[in-house]
This record gives C-alpha cells, structure tokens and sequence, in this order.
C-alpha cells in the first residue's frame, strides 16, 4: 500500500513539473525544419456579403532553432509587389503561432488603408515571415516570399439614420433617427411611424452627405455623395406605421406599410370630463398623426371619474380602456362587469395622453408661469415665476407683488429653449394659448412701476391685471 502511495506521489509531481515546462518543451529542438509560408488562396474577388466570413489562411512550419532549445518568435509580414517589403504591414505574433487568418473585412481593410487599395482593381501583394530565435549568434529565418492577388470593395456604412418630413426628426440632420444593423451585413431595419411628408437615409449623424436616395424605382436605392446627384425622396401618402428594411450592398429597400393601432377613434366619459356620463356626447381625443397609437386630451377636468370608451354607442356595451394604475391601462371588453376609472381630485387644465401600444397613461395638470422684462426675474425663463394655483379651481392662477414698466407673458414649464407653449394677450382682459413654435409673440405691457396682482383664468381666457 505504501508503495502505491509513493507511486502515486511521484507520478502527481512529474505532471506539475511537465506542467509547467510545457512551454520550454515546445522549443526544444525542432531540427533542420525549413521555414516554409503557404496560403490558402492565391487570388481573392472581396465580397461585403462575405464581411465576417474566414477567407485567407497564411500557415508556416516552425523553422529551426538549430539545436539550440531556444524559443522562436514570428512576424509576418505583407506588402505590395516589387516593393521589397520597403513598407510592410507588421503582425509581430510571438510564439508558438503558426497561422494567422483574415476575415473578408481585415483583409480588405488592410489592403484598402495600407496599400490605398481601390474598389474592384485587383492589387499583387507579397507575404513573407520572419522567425528570430531568442538566443544570442543565430540569424533569423526568412522564409521564400509567396505572391497573392486581391481585389478589394467599397464598404457601405455600418451606420444609418432616417429623416424628412414624414419622420419624427423633420429635416433637422442632428436629430434623425438612429436605424438598426440587420443580421446580414449592410442591412438595416426600422419599424415605427411616418407622417404624410418626404423621407430618406443619412449615413453620418449631422451630416446631410453621404446619403441614400430613392434609385430608378421605390425599392431601389441610390448613393448621394454630392449636391449636383439627385435628391429623389420617397414620399409619404398615407400615414401610419411602417417598417422599412435596407440592403446597402444590394441597394435595395423594402417599404411595408404595418397594421395600425386596433382604434382610430377614442374617446373620454365620466364625471370628471366635460360632457359628463352623456356617452352619445362623449368627449374625443385627439390622435397624434405622428404617432398614431397616441392620443390625447387637453382641456378642462372636474372632480369625479372617468375612462375611455372606443365609440359613442349609448347601449354601453363597448370596448374601453380602464384603469390598471395612474400610470397605465388595459383594455376591457364590452359586457365585461369590471369597472375600474380613474379620478380627478381637484379642478384644472389637464393634459392626457393615452399609448395603446404599450398601454401607458400620463396625467398632468397645468403649471403656469409669468416671465419678461416687466417681471422680477426679466427675461431668465429658467427661473420664471411660477403662479399660485388657486386653492380649489386649477384653472385661476395669480401673482401678487412688485412689477416693472415692460413685457411680460406666460409660458407653461421653464424650458430654456422658449419652445413651448404659452398664453398670451388678446387684449387687456383676455388672453389665447400660443402653441409652441408659432412666429406669433403678443405680450402684455406696463407702463408703470408698482405692486400688482395678476389674475388669469385658462378655462375662460380672461386675465385681471391691477396696479394697487
């Protein structure tokens, strides 16, 4: 037993002992060995298609150490025909490695920025490696140059983005829409909603050119890389929800018009809204054309309930969307018994947005604001002030205190980039929502110093302004 033991022992430590020479056991002697490169290929046609795909093998033996035991390290090295590897391409690849391989995309990389390769011209190029032993007296090997033939391609972008006036960015080039890389190289996917409008494809973000436009027909498309070429854009008749699929190597595009939300109606009863429970009258929202699984109330809401029927059938036995929480719904099935509606607190301008893809919610009630050079805080919208909502009716809103000869108005948030909406003068006594954007600025005037209180009223569009 003890015998068996020992073996045992002794055998554990002869394998961590080869264990760890292994390495110095791979450069023991490798004899006369020849160096020696073959390829794989001699000629090679590029394909994008083929971007990731192996398709050159460089393989080479092992050289000789000259009986030294020493390690040997390899580069290899690549360069253009008749050159005398003057400026070769470098891999320095260590030891113990006998293969290096390019995928169709480093390959064509590598001829295209270190030999200025051009699409579709066939370029000669040399290869040779280069094996040092790691030991002092020994000349390094050179093995015979071996001669091969590629003929590079143009790659596509590997980035897309979609713009015009059917999409959500409009023409402006730093905000168009990022596209998807498809499996496949140079594919590209996209899925969402166009409004009625013009569209087409950016490769850099911010930049108008490069471009893809609309070729010789609606599925074929066109490389723009100069003002004088054609912007032919595809144009949008019908909104809704599309999916647009690209192949930029096969400049093909595929525009598939989806199925739209289950509804293109929508519309709100209860207590809460204006109409009350008169379903026949009940109040409709308004679908967003740039998103049509979108729809949206603004306007006055009371205390009491309310949820969203998908008709104004009075028998009251249709679809409609309930409440899950404040933040989102689901849809419930004519005849169904449950009833769950959403409830208003307090009185006040409200804004509800409905998305029956991802069945979200949002209700806010309005804030409003008073800026301008008539104000204590001038024209820094970022810090404008912000009106006291009246304690039950959130459709009065008042300042009280110092005011200066000047402007001023109401904007509904504090973002700086003076987009939004906002109220503004009619006359002395009444006022209208400006929508964000529009050129229209029409500000009420002070002509004199003094305390104020400022009363306005969004439900009927009066304001109070007196001078105490």
């Amino acid at each position: 037993m003890k015998r068996l033991t020992y073996i045992a022992f002794c055998l554990s430590v002869l394998a961590l002992v080869t264990g760890c020479k292994k390495d110095n056991l791979a450069e023991l002697d490798k004899g006369d060995t020849p160096l020696v490169l073959t390829l794989s290929k001699e000629s090679l046609l590029l394909n994008e298609s083929q971007r990731d795909a192996s398709i050159l093998s460089m393989d080479w033996t092992s050289g000789s150490n000259y009986g030294t035991n020493a390690a040997i390290t390899y580069k290899l090295q690549i360069a253009e025909a008749g050159t005398g590897f003057s400026n070769p391409l470098l891999f320095d690849l260590g030891k113990t490695i006998y293969k290096y391989t390019f995928t169709t995309k480093t390959l064509n990389d590598a001829v295209r920025e270190s030999f200025g390769g051009h699409a579709g011209e066939e370029l000669s190029l040399e290869a040779r490696v280069i094996a040092t032993v790691l030991t002092d007296g020994v000349e390094s090997q050179i093995s015979p140059v071996v001669s091969f033939k590629v003929t590079p391609y143009e790659p596509v972008s590997e980035t897309l983005y979609l713009y015009g006036s059917a999409t959500s960015a409009g023409w402006d080039n730093t905000k168009a829409v990022a596209m998807t890389a498809g499996d496949a190289p140079g594919t590209f996917i996209w899925q969402g909603q166009l409004g009625s409008g013009e569209f087409e494809f950016l490769t850099i973000l911010g930049q108008d050119l490069p471009s893809y436009v609309k070729g010789g027909n609606e599925n074929v498309l066109a490389l723009r890389s100069s003002t004088s070429q054609a912007d032919n854009r595809w144009t949008v008749s019908d909104p809704g929800i599309y999916k647009l699929s690209l192949d930029l190597i096969n400049l093909s595009v595929t525009t598939t018009k989806m199925p739209g939300p289950a509804y293109s109606q929508l519309f709100m009863v209860g207590s809460a809204a204006p109409n009350g429970w008169d379903i026949s009258q009940a109040t409709e929202l308004v679908q967003n054309p740039n998103n049509l699984y979108e729809f949206s109330y603004t306007g006055v809401m009371n205390p009491g309930e309310f949820k969203f029927p998908v008709n104004r059938h009075t028998d009251w036995g249709q679809d409609m969307y309930m409440k899950v929480d404040d933040s989102h719904m689901y849809l419930h099935h004519g005849g169904d018994p449950d009833d769950n509606k959403w409830s208003i607190d307090k009185k006040g301008y409200y804004k509800i947005t409905l998305n029956l893809l991802d069945l979200t919610i949002n209700i806010d009630r309005l804030t409003l604001y008073m800026v301008g050079s008539a104000t204590p805080i001038g024209w820094d919208i970022g810090n404008a002030i912000e009106m006291t909502e009246d304690a039950t009716d959130g459709c009065i809103f008042s300042y009280s205190g110092p005011m200066v000869a000047g402007e001023f108005k109401f904007p509904v948030n504090r973002h700086t980039d003076w987009g939004q909406d906002m109220y503004m003068r009619v006359d002395d006594t009444h006022m209208y929502r400006h929508v964000g954007g529009a050129s229209d600025d029409n500000k009420w005037v002070l002509t004199e110093d003094g305390n104020y209180v400022i009363i306005a009223n969004v439900e009927n569009l009066t304001i109070s302004i007196q001078k105490q």
